[in-house]
């Protein structure tokens, strides 16, 4: 059984562990190696972001790492204007470096819980969510998360988010589960797989992809889609 949110992992538990990964994340190729096609993902949401794009336009990175996201971005728009956001501030020292290494845009850093946020209505254009809000916790954090983000977006502006998910059906959520943990095992052995798979259960509290995209229409998106899916690892869109 998953692990009680009242006993999931304190903010600071997990500042300190990606603290320790930025080295890891900052491999644009393999360093999401964990989360199922993660180059495919990379390249599919920088494609998509650039259909709502153009030179000057400002995104939002929001759990940025060490800036990956907004970097495949930046190879195919820039300049664009980019607020990046983590818990971590050596992640965001990262970058904040490479980003503003490849784009002539105004670049702005903000070490902060997400739910703690707050921007204008109508600040930016994109709003990139890779692997982040499955640390949101109960229906009350994604229900004023979700409605943050169509807030801070521009009339037709979009949200893409690539993120860990589970299936509402526990014998379809056991069996991708167990896949994920095969695929694990070849990545990097029983070891790596129960090394993710501990703080998964330690940090992590995702919902199904059916949840969010009810909710994300709830808060007034529309447009809402899949672009991807594989295993327990969905991309997917909405358009304020």
């Amino acid at each position: 059984m998953p692990r009680p949110l009242n006993e999931k992992s304190t903010l600071d538990q997990i500042r300190t562990r990606f603290d320790a990964e930025v080295e890891r994340f900052s491999k644009l190729e393999t360093g999401q190696q964990a989360a199922v096609d993660a180059p495919l993902v990379l390249e599919l949401v920088s494609r998509a972001a650039a259909t709502r794009l153009g030179t000057g336009a400002k995104v939002l990175d929001l759990g940025c790492g060490a800036g990956n996201f907004t970097l495949r971005v930046l190879q195919r728009v820039a300049p664009l204007d980019c607020v990046l956001v983590d818990l971590s501030r050596p992640m965001l020292e990262r970058a904040r470096e490479r980003v503003a290494a490849g784009n002539a845009g105004a670049v702005q850093t903000i070490q902060s819980d997400m739910r703690n946020l707050s921007f204008d209505r109508g600040s930016f254009d994109v709003i990139l969510a890779g692997a982040v809000l499955h640390h949101l916790r109960d229906d009350a954090d994604w229900q004023a998360m979700f409605a943050r983000l169509h807030e801070w977006l521009k009339p037709e502006g979009l949200l893409l988010v690539w993120d860990l998910v589970v299936i509402d059906d526990a014998p379809m959520q056991g069996l991708m589960w167990e896949r994920y943990g095969d695929y694990l095992e070849k990545l990097g052995g029983p070891a790596h797989r129960e090394k993710v798979f501990e703080y998964i259960d330690a940090e992590d509290s995702p919902r199904s992809l059916a949840f969010q995209l009810d909710l994300l229409r709830d808060v007034g998106f529309r447009g809402c889609d899949v672009l991807h899916r594989s295993s327990v690892f969905a991309a997917f869109f909405a358009r304020k």
